[in-house]
């Protein structure tokens, strides 16, 4: 369900943008920073300061999420459907060392990990590829839009 191209962009960039939904019924989008793929059909972040998304997520699981590389302008969309496990369960004891291995300065804060099942995913590329252009022109582009913005 989630192919390589995907999940390398997510091991490149774990910056994900999560939409939710509120109890209200309004849409919310939040930045997650602790993105993992588990596998074929599964990604999940880590609560470190998430009470709001956790909010909605627990009143209604379904979520999205928007993973974009920022020099190369391709990105991946991922929906599906959240669970919330809890620290001091079994469950969270086996999936924490795979943030410590990436976040060992963080681990000691994350409260719990939300899992996502995948019910879709794709990637996607910004509109200057159907005119023609290549990786390597976007991301020369963007480097020095960047550096001009930073120096």
């Amino acid at each position: 369900m989630i192919n390589a191209d995907v999940k390398t962009l997510i091991a490149d960039f774990p910056l994900g943008f999560t939409a939710t939904v509120t109890p209200a019924g309004e849409p919310a989008v939040a930045p997650k920073g602790t993105f993992l793929v588990l596998d074929d059909a599964t990604i999940a972040f880590a609560d470190i300061r998430s009470p709001g998304t956790l909010k909605n997520l627990a009143a209604n699981p379904a979520c999205e999420v928007n993973f974009i590389d920022i020099l190369k302008r391709t990105g991946a969309r991922v929906k599906g459907t959240a669970r919330i496990v809890a620290r001091e369960t079994d469950a969270f004891d086996a999936l924490l060392p795979r943030w410590e291995q990436v976040w060992p300065d963080l681990a000691h804060r994350i409260r719990a990990l939300v899992l996502i099942d995948v019910s879709a995913a794709s990637a996607y590329r910004t509109p200057p590829y159907d005119d023609g252009a290549t990786e390597e022109e976007m991301i020369a582009m963007y480097k020095a839009k960047l550096a001009g913005m930073y120096l």
